[in-house]
């Protein structure tokens, strides 16, 4: 895991701003929770972070590398809607593991994580199907 930088990021869509000018810092390994109401900006500010959306001002540092202009693709950021529907057909460990799978990861590694991460949230009792 890596730290998350934002720094004054704005998106816009239209004369609509979305995400108004935000800076937070995520340090490795830190826990955070994105709350609010509908249409704030909380798929937003992940979408940026992800890199499925460009900012328009402002600046996006991940594990200290500026990936302001840097697709999704390199940014090596997991992003899981809330929406089970993408995998409906994978159990919650085979769901967690496979971007996992996508990188070429070791299985014994992937075994590894992703039991760390199920027990992180209190689900590690759904690993198989």
């Amino acid at each position: 895991m890596s730290s998350v930088d934002l720094q004054h990021v704005v998106k816009r869509f239209g004369h609509f701003i979305a995400v108004d000018n935000i800076s937070l810092k995520v340090e490795k390994a830190e826990f955070l929770s994105l709350l609010g109401p509908s249409g704030c900006g909380k798929t937003t500010t992940l979408r940026l972070i992800a890199g499925f959306l460009r900012a328009d001002e402002g600046k996006i540092v991940i594990g200290g590398e500026d990936k302001t202009h840097t697709g999704p693709r390199n940014r090596r950021v997991g992003l899981v809607f809330q929406n089970y529907a993408l995998f409906p057909n994978l159990s919650v460990f085979e769901n967690v593991a496979f971007g996992l799978r996508v990188q070429k990861v070791k299985e014994k590694e992937i075994e590894q994580r992703v039991m760390e991460l199920l027990e992180m949230v209190g689900l590690a009792e759904k690993r198989c199907g």
